[in-house]
């Protein structure tokens, strides 16, 4: 059977062997695919094939040419970043749709850059035209739609899951612009630290997420809480990029265990207090059967 390699000098450590040192155990969280593949960075290459093909037609060409490589590079662009969007969407229990549908845009705009395409090469319009209609079809098929409506937990009123969404943006901001500090500091195992540092805090988001109730006690450290670490994790970085201080790393990797450790005793305790809720309303409800003259097993 296949094993992970991992060591000393491996960039997550002996954890086998520091357990206690490092944090928590904790579940390792489910590996995700990037959504932007080779299918979305392919799209970049027909701007270039175009450019290639009308830099010698003549300067009518050559301008269409330009427009059309600008236009797909756009369209190409606009589904990478839909596809992004779509991925963060249905990682998360509360989302709201894309405000712009990017994949759709994209779509329409590579219409538009192979009507140009066809028309440099001095095609009819009309079957530049069909060109258009058919790429648009096949980017559709190839990459689907946009989320078109928002995604809430059933029987949660509007606002609250407003409240959730918002709070939810906000975390993962702050989480995203610790893992983009501490690459500056370039050091592998401190970025896998993070990583897993964040994966509490998505654990919490989800908990959140699946009770919005649970958002007034948890909110201090969705964010105040994680805007702290984010500005420590800045600090960290300028001065261990600078001039490597193993003390600023020590005090700054004992910072995250610290707070993993709180992170992933709060999310019992509200995973607890709602096992306890549930099995209050369900000895109500049994209470208000007995009265009813109904008996349950």
């Amino acid at each position: 059977m296949a094993q992970r390699y991992g060591g000393k000098y491996s960039p997550d450590g002996d954890r086998s062997s520091s357990a206690s040192a490092t944090g928590p155990a904790r579940p390792r969280s489910r590996a995700r695919v990037s959504p932007v593949g080779a299918r979305s960075n392919i799209l970049f290459i027909p701007a270039i094939v175009l450019i290639a093909t009308t830099f010698w037609d003549g300067a009518n060409s050559l301008a269409i040419g330009l427009l059309g490589a600008g236009v797909w590079t756009i369209a190409a662009w606009l589904t990478r970043e839909g596809l992004k969007a779509e991925d963060a969407y249905h990682a998360r229990k509360v989302a709201k749709r894309p405000a712009i549908p990017r994949k759709i845009f994209g779509a329409g705009l590579v219409g538009v850059g192979t009507f140009l395409a066809a028309s440099a090469h001095d095609v009819s319009l009309s079957a530049a035209a069909l060109y258009g209609i058919i790429t648009t079809a096949l980017h559709i098929t190839a990459f689907g739609l946009d989320p078109l409506r928002d995604k809430g937990a059933e029987g949660v009123d509007q606002f609250q899951q407003d409240r959730v969404a918002k709070v939810v943006d906000e975390a993962e901001a702050y989480l995203r612009e610790m893992a983009d500090a501490v690459r500056r500091a370039q050091d592998r195992q401190v970025e896998a630290r993070v990583e897993r540092f964040a994966g509490s805090v998505r654990e919490m988001l989800r908990t959140v997420e699946e009770d919005p109730r649970d958002l007034t006690a948890a909110r201090r450290y969705l964010g105040v809480y994680l805007m702290g670490a984010r500005d420590a994790s800045v600090k960290f970085a300028d001065i261990f990029a600078r001039s490597g201080d193993a003390k600023a790393r020590s005090d700054y990797m004992m910072l995250l265990t610290d707070m993993e450790e709180n992170y992933i005793a709060k999310t019992a305790k509200l995973l607890s207090d709602s096992n306890a809720d549930l099995a209050i309303e369900i000895d109500v409800l049994r209470d208000r059967l007995s009265r009813e003259g109904v008996r349950l097993d």
